[in-house]
């Protein structure tokens, strides 16, 4: 059985940082793409970070450069740090697992929130 289990999530002041893990199992960790999206009532799920089983990062523009996306294979774990948070970062942040192999299944957690408010 596969599993995602985000943590780390809470509620911060603007200016603060927060760092959210999502440990998988049931999966061959080394060989699956991992991304992290956040999603806010009445709207779409929003991308906000990957990093490749090769280590190879991207980010949204909205995040680029206050977030760092890193994973650590010997924990089966990847993370999210998340720098100068501003209150539309406010949103359930959702962990994902996908596999390189097109015909292979995507996996979710069931999400963290993070919450930015003065």
């Amino acid at each position: 059985q596969v599993q995602l289990v985000e943590s780390g999530g809470g509620s911060v002041q603007p200016g603060e940082s927060l760092r959210l893990s999502c440990e998988a199992s049931g999966i061959d960790f080394s060989i699956y793409n991992m991304a992290w999206f956040r999603q806010t009532p009445g709207e779409a799920r929003e991308y906000v970070a990957s990093i490749s089983y090769i280590d190879t990062t991207d980010y949204a523009n909205s995040v680029k450069g206050r977030y760092t996306i890193s994973r650590d294979a010997a924990r089966n774990t990847v993370f999210l740090q998340m720098s100068n948070l501003k209150p539309e970062d406010t949103a359930v942040y959702v962990c994902k697992a996908y596999s390189p192999i097109a015909t292979a299944s995507d996996y979710w957690g069931q999400g963290t929130q993070v919450t930015v408010s003065s």
